[in-house]
């Protein structure tokens, strides 16, 4: 008698299931598309949450990296979103947040007087890499685009 294990989770509003071969994702767009590592299917999911953030969000890694940031982010600014001096801080912020519950943020600008909150999620994506945070202004719209003229 052979058993076989099957795997289906939730991640990030999405829904990984193992199938021959490995890992499929529900939200994929093309539904035959199948990850060999789990860990693969995960990145997915964390890219299209960023992507579908109508605020600037990206994905933050432990040296203070942007690995991944969504439109919103290109049109503000990444350093306006996420000062290059801050980004230590706001990823070991991320790190105490609790199991299911973003770690809030507030980046302050002295120059302009205007701040704004950085809503933190550590997550584990792949364990041979460690930890990673999305991160997403909570309080900074992309800036209206400005007609040359």
């Amino acid at each position: 008698m052979t058993f076989s294990t099957s795997v289906i989770c939730g991640f990030l509003g999405g829904t990984i299931f193992s199938v021959e071969g490995g890992y499929r994702v529900l939200q994929h767009p093309r539904p035959d598309r199948v990850f060999e590592r789990i860990a693969d299917a995960r990145w997915f999911l964390a890219v299209n949450w960023c992507d579908r953030c109508p605020s600037p969000a990206g994905i933050l890694t432990h040296d203070g990296t942007l690995s991944f940031e969504n439109q919103a982010t290109q049109v503000v600014g990444e350093t306006e979103f996420l000062p290059l001096e801050e980004r230590s801080n706001v990823f070991r912020t991320g790190l105490t947040a609790k199991p299911g519950k973003p770690a809030i943020y507030t980046i302050r600008k002295f120059s302009d007087r205007h701040n704004h909150q950085i809503k933190i999620m550590p997550l584990e994506i792949d364990p041979r890499y460690g930890k990673i945070a999305l991160v997403q202004a909570l309080n900074l719209d992309p800036l209206p685009e400005r007609s040359p003229f």
